[in-house]
C-alpha cells in the first residue's frame, strides 16, 4: 500500500479513535457540574470516570483476540454502534445510578475502539513505518484531549449544559463508520476455532471485582474489613481460574506464551505503573482548576492546552524520528524521565501555585507520556507474530486500562479522604457544627468566602498529593524501560518464521479504486 492509500484507509480508524477519546476529555470539565446537578458524592464523581475505565479495560483483551478471528472493519463499527447507544443514555440519564451505568456501555465501545485501531495499522503496516503513523495517531489522541475540555467547557456554559456533552461524539461516531464503509478493505481471515468464552467471563470478573474493591473501600467499606476479603480473595481466586483456563484453552483470550517474550513482559509492567500514574493523577486536573482555583469550565479546558500540547509534539516528533533511524528504547527512557520530573514537580501544586508554572509543569509531563504511550506498543507489536497481532496489542491496552482504573479509583479515595478531613478540621476550627456535614461536592460559587476559600485550598492541596503519590509507580515503569532489550524495527508485516505457507483460508474484500485492500 502506498502511503496514500494507508492514510486513506486510516481516515476512518483516526476519526474512530478521536471519538473514543472524546469521549473521556469532554466530560472531564462538566465532571463538578455534573455531580452538582445530580446531587452526587466525590465517590460518583470517581465512579463516573471508573464505569468507563472499567468496562474498557475488562473487555479490552477480548475485542483483540476477536481481532484475531473475524472481521476487523466489522468489529470497529460494532464498537462505534455500542459507544453510540452509550451516548445516548447517558445523554439522558436522571440519576448517577443511570448516569454510571450508561457509561458502562460506553466503555464497552472505547474498549473496542482503543485495541481495534492499533491492531488495524498492524495489518497495514511494517514496525519500522509504523513509527509516522503512530505519530498520527498521538496527534488525534492530542486533538481530542485539547478540543475535548474546550469543547465541553463550552456545552456546559451553554444552554445545552453538561447533557450536550455526551450528544457531541455521535455526529463523529456517524463519520467514523461511514468512512470505515468506504475507505477500511482488509483481508478476512476464516479461522475455524472455538472462542475461550470461559476465560473471556474469567478475566472480565476478576478484573471487575478487584477494581470495585480498589474504588469502594474506603468510603463504603474499611480496607481491612470481611468485604474487602471478600471481594480480594473472590478476585484473585477468578484471575487464578482465569490463569488455568488459559494455558489449557485452544484459543485462550490472552495467550500466556506472549508473556515468554522479555519485551513483552516487560512492556506490560510497564504499562500498568504507566496507567496508574497517568490516568489516576491527571483525571483530577479539572477538579484542581475548577474547585481550587475557581474557574469556569471552559477557563478549565484551555489550562489543557500546556500538557496536551507537548504530548502532541512529543508523539509526532518521535515517531517520525524512530520510523528513520530504526532507534526506539532512547525515546522510552527519556519520555518516562520527563514523566517522572512532570509528577515530581506537579506534586508541589496547590490552590496558590502560579498557573504559568503549573503549566510548564503539565507541558513536561505531556511530553514525556507522548514520547512513552505509542512506543511501548510498538515495541511489543514489533517481536510480535501477525497471527497473535490483536492479543498482544490488547493485551498492552488492557494492563494500561487496568492500572488507569486502579489509579483513578484508589488515588480519587485518597482524594476524597483527604478533602473531607481538610474541610472538617476547617469548619471545627470556624465553630461552625459539621454534624450533617455531606460528602457531596458543593456549589462553591454559592458558600460564604472564607468556606470557600477552605474548599479551594483542600482541593489544591490534596490533589498536589495525588502527584506525589503517583510518582513512585512512575519510577517503576522507569525500571521496567530500562531492562526492555531494544530489537531492531522489522521492515515486513510478518515475522521470518511467519513465511510458511498459510494454512487459513483468506478471502479478501473487494479492493477500492485506489486498490487498497
Amino acid at each position: 500500500m502506498t502511503h496514500r492509500q494507508i492514510l486513506e484507509a486510516m481516515s476512518g480508524l483516526l476519526l474512530a479513535m478521536f471519538v473514543a477519546m472524546l469521549s473521556s476529555t469532554v466530560v472531564t470539565n462538566a465532571l463538578p457540574r455534573i455531580v452538582t446537578d445530580l446531587q452526587g458524592s466525590q465517590t460518583g464523581y470517581t465512579w463516573v470516570v471508573v464505569a468507563t475505565l472499567l468496562a474498557m479495560t475488562a473487555t479490552t483483551p477480548i475485542w483483540g483476540k476477536l481481532a484475531d478471528l473475524f472481521s476487523k472493519k466489522v468489529l470497529v463499527q460494532s464498537a462505534l454502534v455500542i459507544f453510540s447507544i452509550g451516548s445516548l443514555i447517558a445523554g439522558f440519564a436522571p440519576s448517577m445510578e443511570v448516569l454510571i451505568g450508561a457509561r458502562v456501555i460506553q466503555g464497552l465501545g472505547v474498549g473496542g475502539l482503543t485495541a481495534l485501531v492499533q491492531v488495524v495499522i498492524a495489518s497495514m503496516v511494517t514496525p519500522r513505518e509504523r513509527g509516522r503513523y503512530s505519530g498520527y495517531i498521538g496527534a488525534t489522541f492530542a486533538l481530542a484531549t485539547v478540543s475535548g475540555p474546550l469543547i465541553g467547557g463550552l456545552i456546559v456554559d451553554s444552554p445545552l449544559g453538561w447533557r450536550g456533552c455526551f450528544f457531541v461524539g455521535l455526529p463523529f461516531a456517524v463519520g467514523a463508520f461511514v468512512l470505515l464503509q468506504k475507505t477500511l478493505r482488509l483481508p478476512v481471515v476464516k479461522r475455524e476455532v472455538s472462542i475461550d468464552y470461559l476465560g473471556a467471563t474469567l478475566i472480565v470478573g476478576g478484573v471487575s471485582l478487584l477494581l470495585v474493591w480498589v474504588s469502594l473501600a474506603g468510603n463504603q467499606f474499611d480496607w481491612v474489613s470481611a468485604t474487602s476479603g471478600l471481594l480480594v480473595a473472590g478476585g484473585l481466586a477468578l484471575l487464578a481460574a482465569a490463569v488455568y483456563v488459559e494455558s489449557v484453552a485452544a484459543e485462550p483470550i490472552i495467550p500466556l506464551r506472549l508473556f515468554k517474550d522479555r519485551t513483552t513482559s516487560l512492556a506490560t509492567g510497564a504499562s500498568i505503573l504507566i496507567g496508574v500514574a497517568m490516568f489516576g493523577s491527571t483525571v483530577y486536573l479539572s477538579q484542581y482548576f475548577q474547585l481550587a482555583r475557581g474557574m469556569s469550565p471552559t477557563h478549565a479546558g484551555l489550562m489543557s492546552i500546556a500538557m496536551v500540547g507537548g504530548l502532541l509534539v512529543s508523539s509526532i516528533v518521535s515517531g517520525r524520528i524512530i520510523s528513520d533511524t530504526g532507534l526506539w528504547k532512547r525515546w522510552l527512557v527519556g519520555g518516562m524521565a520527563l514523566v517522572i520530573i512532570g509528577l515530581a514537580l506537579l506534586g508541589q501544586i496547590d490552590a496558590h501555585t502560579n498557573l504559568a508554572l503549573v503549566g510548564l509543569f503539565m507541558a513536561i509531563l505531556g511530553i514525556g507520556l507522548g514520547a512513552t504511550m505509542q512506543n511501548l506498543v510498538l515495541a511489543v507489536q514489533n517481536n510480535t507474530a501477525q497471527a497473535d497481532m490483536g492479543a498482544a496489542s490488547s493485551v498492552v491496552a488492557f494492563f494500561r486500562s487496568m492500572g488507569g482504573s486502579i489509579g483513578v479509583s484508589a488515588l480519587g479515595a485518597l482524594l476524597s479522604h483527604q478533602v473531607a478531613d481538610k474541610v472538617t478540621a476547617g469548619l471545627q476550627a470556624m465553630g461552625v457544627d459539621t454534624t450533617h456535614e455531606s460528602s457531596s461536592i458543593p456549589t462553591l460559587s454559592e458558600l460564604p468566602a472564607p468556606i470557600r476559600a477552605l474548599y479551594e485550598d483542600a482541593f489544591g492541596t490534596a490533589i498536589g498529593h495525588i502527584f506525589l503519590v503517583a510518582m513512585p509507580f512512575a519510577a517503576l515503569a522507569f525500571v521496567c524501560v530500562l531492562f526492555i532489550k531494544e530489537v531492531p524495527l522489522r521492515t515486513t508485516i510478518d515475522r521470518v518464521d511467519e513465511r510458511a505457507p498459510e494454512t487459513d483460508e483468506v478471502t479478501p474484500e473487494p479492493t477500492t479504486e485506489a486498490g487498497v485492500r
